[in-house]
């Protein structure tokens, strides 16, 4: 007697487990016999597995998985391939996908977040490929570094005053302009919220909205810590106007900078004199630094034995991360803590980053980046 009643209390258990509310995923991959395809979640902790299953011939599949208290993201992965879609409640949501293009030539059913979220990828992935075309062009040198330089910038701005305007703005209460914000590029993110305040408003917006529908989602509570750091980082200083000092312009003209690289040593931009010098300002952590990176190494592996010197300006607001990737450059690397509002960008008139001058031999300002139809031959002719 006492056995049958723990056999039907823990049957009972089971019940009501079973019985708690869920959501369903299921489709077809096709051409993936013997593949396991996996069901993850995609936590802010990291990827988290949660089921799998062995395709069959019919590459048929189906998951149940608790559904979420908030909307929240998940993705269904076979070897290296993923498929990231939402889930806000008890939806069933069907993904059929072909095994070879599994990350590109899927359909998604039931779920319209999840749609959005399938164009923001395609878009990402278009974006991913025109980039790395182009940076293959200017390492190939069939393009010069101007035409690199402007065709990247154009293509960042596009993308981004596309999904701000239609994916962002539009919809800021949606999983999919969450996903948006979250993107990367070359793995970086493209919206920066800790050194741009235009992409500050773009969490600043999908925050809000997330608040007043689910004010106690973890994704919420992080994604406004997000946003008060970030208007920390951009609040524009008191001071409207800048006064510099005497010192700091030398004999030559131009501006005198002195700041510390990663290893606490000082270094006067005056000191070059000698040398022709690229003076760029820039954020490591942002989607272009890596590719704009390229540009220069490219330009310092050709002329730094004939006397070019490149003093790069860290204007990122994350001092450990400028010093993981300063670490790995052969030229001088400063930062100055002040960020998007140092003194010595604001004298320079720099109005985006990132951003280049070329300094002569003599230490004087030969040129500003943007005025330079042809970097590489501006380089030589100084030499």
């Amino acid at each position: 007697m006492k056995k049958l009643f723990f056999v039907a209390l823990a049957a009972l258990a089971l019940g009501a487990c079973d019985s708690e509310p869920k959501f369903k995923v299921e489709g077809q991959v096709t051409d993936a016999e013997g593949k396991t395809l996996y069901l993850e979640a995609s936590a802010l902790e990291g990827i988290m597995p949660l089921d799998s299953i062995k395709l069959k011939a019919d590459g048929e599949y189906a998951f149940k998985y608790s559904r979420p208290e908030s909307p929240e993201f998940y993705r269904l992965r076979v070897d290296d391939k993923v498929i990231n879609f939402s889930i806000d409640s008890t939806e069933t949501v069907r993904i059929n996908a072909p095994y070879a293009n599994f990350a590109t030539a899927y359909t998604v059913e039931g779920s319209d977040n999840s749609m959005k979220i399938k164009e923001l990828t395609l878009k990402q992935a278009e974006l991913q490929n025109a980039v790395n075309a182009l940076t293959k062009a200017m390492q190939g040198h069939s393009i010069g570094v101007d035409v690199f330089e402007d065709s990247l910038s154009t293509l960042l701005k596009d993308y981004k005053d596309d999904v701000k305007l239609n994916y962002i703005f539009a919809a800021p209460n949606t999983a999919a302009a969450y996903f948006a914000l979250f993107q990367k590029l070359n793995n970086y993110l493209i919206f920066d919220p800790m050194n741009s305040k235009d992409d500050v408003k773009c969490f600043a917006a999908v925050a809000t909205s997330l608040n007043n529908f689910y004010p106690h989602a973890v994704r919420s509570k992080n994604l406004y810590n997000i946003v008060i750091k970030g208007m920390k980082n951009t609040r524009t200083p008191q001071q409207a106007t800048l006064e510099l000092p005497a010192d700091k312009v030398v004999e030559t003209g131009i501006i005198e900078i002195n700041l510390r690289d990663m290893k606490g040593n000082t270094h006067k931009l005056s000191e070059l004199k000698g040398k022709v010098v690229i003076l760029d300002f820039t954020i490591y952590q942002s989607a272009v630094s890596a590719t704009h990176n390229y540009m220069l190494r490219d330009l310092y592996d050709k002329y730094a034995a004939q006397g070019l010197e490149i003093y790069q300006v860290s204007l990122d607001a994350d001092e450990h991360y400028w010093k993981t990737t300063a670490d790995n450059l052969p030229w001088i690397c400063v930062r100055d803590a002040n960020g998007i509002y140092s003194s010595v960008a604001v004298a320079y008139n720099v109005q985006s980053v990132p951003s280049l001058f070329l300094i002569n031999r003599n230490c004087e300002l030969s040129a500003r980046g943007e005025t330079l139809k042809d970097l590489d031959a501006a380089v030589k002719a100084l030499l």
